[in-house]
């Protein structure tokens, strides 16, 4: 098995023939993290892992981290989302109430919903989001 030991994003020419010819590769570390600046959002952060700017056509890849106590605000958007989580304690709140969750929870949300993410635990809770590229501003 090959090692991505110091792999830096890089574009990799597949085919000229191919509608997105470019395949995309990084490690999540070598992406940019960046505070979330939202009202109502604490001590959580995000690295868009896969968006167009890459070449994705269709869907965007987030990876958020929440500090300890941190949570995202309580909010809806009419596009769904789909949600993987690393690691680490958390809970989904919606208007049904707060579900737990903890590392490979799935979670599907869809567009319209009210939800909102806490982390619940003593570490850090870490998850993958995806979202259809008409929820990427």
């Amino acid at each position: 098995m090959s090692s991505v030991t110091g792999l830096r994003p890089k574009h990799i020419l597949l085919s000229t023939d191919m509608p997105t010819a470019y395949m995309f590769i990084a490690k999540a570390e070598d992406v940019d993290e960046r505070p979330v600046e939202m009202e109502g959002a604490r001590d959580i952060t995000i690295r868009w892992l896969i968006d167009p700017k890459v070449g994705a056509e269709n869907f965007a890849m987030r990876l958020f981290r929440l500090e300890k106590d941190g949570y995202t605000p309580y909010h809806q958007h009419d596009w769904e989302h789909e949600v993987f989580v690393l690691r680490g304690d958390g809970i989904v709140r919606t208007e049904e109430g707060d579900h737990k969750l903890g590392p490979r929870s799935v979670i599907f949300m869809p567009g319209g919903k009210w939800h909102q993410f806490l982390n619940s635990g003593p570490e850090e809770f870490e998850f993958l989001c995806l979202i259809p590229n008409s929820g990427v501003k």
